[in-house]
């Protein structure tokens, strides 16, 4: 095996990026405190061609030199609004038909592997805050709660390793 080089890779110009038909999913930041977790989820949201990245609350916004550092370039392609509140991002999408989902621990919520996106159907997933999740308030107007499941002792993942992980379960079933 031979590594590609960068030309090999194909890689989309921001203008292309714009104009690609895109992945929809949307991801809701809900108060997260680390810009580089935040610079993250913009690089997977870039790889997936998400349609876009919302950012509530105390979640900081591009410009930020912590942003860009994760980011790598990722918040001059990818889409992105603030929203004060969270809950007013997830019922500006509700009102859009999106289905939001929070992605939490919780009573009721379903497995991600068990969940099977309707192929016509856009959707939002709700991210929280590194300590304490995404707020109750939030997830009470969710359309549901889809949980990773996890087997060991922490049964905690870094925010962006979680978008990573329920961006990649999308992409595999609305592409």
């Amino acid at each position: 095996m031979r590594k590609l080089s960068n030309d090999e890779l194909l890689r989309k110009s921001p203008e292309e990026f714009k104009e690609a038909k895109k992945t929809p999913l949307v991801l809701i930041l809900d108060n997260v405190r680390s810009l580089n977790n935040v610079g993250a989820v913009f690089r997977t949201a870039d790889s997936f061609l998400l349609e876009s990245v919302y950012l509530c609350g105390i979640t900081g916004t591009p410009p930020h030199k912590d942003i860009q550092k994760t980011a790598l370039g990722a918040t001059d392609t990818v889409e992105w609004k603030y929203y004060k509140q969270t809950i007013d991002a997830v019922s500006e999408l509700k009102q859009k038909n999106y289905r939001v989902y929070a992605i939490e621990q919780a009573e009721n919520s379903i497995m991600l592997n068990k969940f099977t996106a309707l192929h016509n159907q856009k959707i939002a997933f709700v991210l929280g805050n590194e300590i304490n999740g995404v707020e109750q308030v939030v997830i009470d107007c969710c359309d549901g709660v889809l949980e990773i499941p996890q087997s060991g002792f922490k049964h905690s993942l870094n925010i962006a390793v979680a978008a990573g992980i329920v961006s990649w379960e999308m992409y595999k079933q609305l592409n």
